[in-house]
């Protein structure tokens, strides 16, 4: 039986986009208003965790109300021809609700909460997270988002995905987020890599097929190049 070719897609906020959940960094984007050390740190956290976790109950309501869009499914539908890894640096789960079967979030997920005190133990999360909310261990849970100043622990995972890749994508993501940006700099030289982008992020020489358009425009133009 012939395996199917490496597949490995980067995905940032670009995708999520059109699906109505705006971008970390728009003009109107859902941080505003917000000091993001205050909602997105340990020591936010320490200083006021009844607002961390209404700030994340409300991130959590979008993501719950948003639909995956084309950009979403249509990786799902390259899975018919290749084996497609997903690295995501999004917290929402469009994805895995679009049908693709194998996605790493490099920055946790929104829909899943943890205990403060261990990070390795996941829980669903079914309703807002309140303070007084007790993990088994006797932690105060809060959402599995990875925070700034905190540890991105699935990128040795998604390393080991990247130097694999037959294939690359790369949506939606400006490459300005480290350690994720750095990501690019494993693949081999001779893999065919594709970009999708409304602003092409900048990247090294290399053998990069640039799409400037909206994620689902671009994916629409991918599947004609990689299914046709």
């Amino acid at each position: 039986m012939q395996t199917k070719p490496k597949l490995v897609v980067l995905t940032g906020a670009g995708i999520s986009a059109e699906s109505g959940l705006r971008t970390f960094r728009d003009s109107d984007g859902l941080w505003e208003g917000y000091d993001i050390y205050e909602v997105a740190s340990p020591a936010g956290w320490e200083k006021d965790p009844a607002l961390v976790l209404d700030f994340y109950n409300l991130r959590r309501k979008d993501v719950l109300n948003a639909q995956p869009n084309a950009a979403h499914t249509g990786l799902a539908k390259l899975e018919e021809h290749f084996d497609v890894r997903i690295i995501t640096q999004n917290i929402d789960d469009l994805h895995e609700r679009a049908g693709s079967s194998r996605v790493l979030h490099l920055h946790g997920e929104i829909v899943k909460m943890r205990s403060d005190i261990n990070e390795t133990e996941l829980y669903p999360y079914a309703d807002d997270i309140r303070i007084g909310d007790m993990a088994p261990d006797g932690g105060q849970f809060r959402p599995h988002v990875v925070w700034f100043g905190e540890a991105v622990t699935m990128i040795e995972p998604a390393v080991l995905e990247i130097v694999q890749a037959d294939v690359f994508v790369l949506i939606g993501t400006s490459l300005n987020v480290y350690p994720a940006a750095g990501l690019v700099d494993y693949l081999r030289e001779d893999v065919p890599k594709y970009i999708i982008d409304k602003k092409i992020p900048p990247v090294r020489e290399g053998n990069y097929h640039l799409i400037e358009k909206p994620a689902t425009e671009g994916m629409a133009e991918l599947l004609t190049i990689l299914m046709p």
